[in-house]
């Protein structure tokens, strides 16, 4: 393909579009929330990953020419010519133009359950640093200049945010297959957590499902999910409860319990009053189910 939709972009001029979904339209699952091509030079900009919201988010930015800094769980880094960063927020890092320096980008920022897993899955395995092969960098500058020369409905600006995760997922995972592998290797596990909510499922066995060892798992599913495994798994377990204890009203709250997981009921309570704010029984009897879509530790 070459870059000629990247020249297109650069031909523009620096130009961003912000994309929002108007009040009242149904959540979806990857959805655009910036692009741009920018040319930043003896300039403040500066951002930090942990002083942006709490809405998570992601960005996705090319390096067309020149070079940023990043910090990024306390280790240094620069992003150079031809290199993507790649950045969920929030996050412990920090990317800026040095003064006196140029830098030169495209970027795409998007939001939603399918966004945050992929990319997510991506940064556990290669880190915020990325060298793309040029078709792919081009076919991202594509999806860039249709989301800030368009005006696409909701819908179509959420096809091209997926279009450009998909993009970037077929270059990590299949020109690398041991990436490939490591990633088909967590969605097994994913799997067997939600079949067996109601079983033991410590980290060493999770490891060992996913035939990994325990420090190499341990990090790279919770740089993929946003919690370590064992919090990951609780959540699961507290979430199925509040599920059951809504819709099967017959069944005794110590046998929810059991049935995700928890051998000690008032453990189960404990833990189900921190994260929902009621004790299992004064849940069920307010009739509430509150569904947890991002991810969150339980004190």
């Amino acid at each position: 393909m070459g870059n000629f939709v990247l020249d297109n972009l650069v031909a523009a001029g620096p130009v961003m579009r912000t994309v929002s979904l108007p009040r009242g339209r149904q959540t979806l699952h990857t959805m655009p929330t910036s692009a741009g091509y920018e040319i930043r030079e003896n300039c403040f900009y500066d951002w930090d990953g942990r002083k942006r919201g709490l809405a998570p988010f992601t960005v996705l930015q090319h390096t067309i020419a020149g070079r940023g800094n990043l910090i990024y769980e306390n280790r240094a880094m620069q992003v150079k010519q031809g290199e993507t960063l790649l950045v969920v927020i929030p996050h412990s890092h920090r990317y800026w133009l040095e003064k006196g320096n140029r830098w030169e980008f495209f970027w795409i920022s998007m939001n939603g359950e399918e966004a945050l897993r992929i990319h997510r899955s991506i940064l556990a395995i290669t880190g915020p640093v990325l060298k793309l092969q040029p078709s792919t960098i081009d076919q991202l500058a594509e999806c860039c200049y249709r989301l800030v020369t368009g005006g696409e409905a909701p819908g179509s600006a959420s096809a091209i945010a997926y279009e450009a995760a998909m993009v970037l997922y077929d270059d990590v995972f299949g020109s690398h297959p041991t990436f490939a592998q490591e990633y088909r290797s967590l969605q097994h596990v994913l799997t067997h957590i939600e079949n067996n909510l109601d079983q033991r499922l410590s980290v060493p066995d999770l490891a060992e499902v996913a035939g990994l060892s325990r420090a190499h798992f341990s990090r790279i599913f919770a740089a993929s999910e946003g919690l370590p495994p064992a919090e990951f798994v609780l959540q699961k377990r507290l979430r199925r409860a509040a599920k059951l204890l809504t819709k099967a009203a017959d069944l005794p709250v110590k046998e929810v319990a059991a049935l995700c997981g928890f051998e000690d009921p008032n453990y189960f309570s404990k833990v189900f009053r921190r994260l929902y704010g009621t004790n299992p029984s004064d849940f069920r009897t307010s009739g509430m189910y509150a569904s947890l879509d991002t991810p969150r530790r339980v004190p």
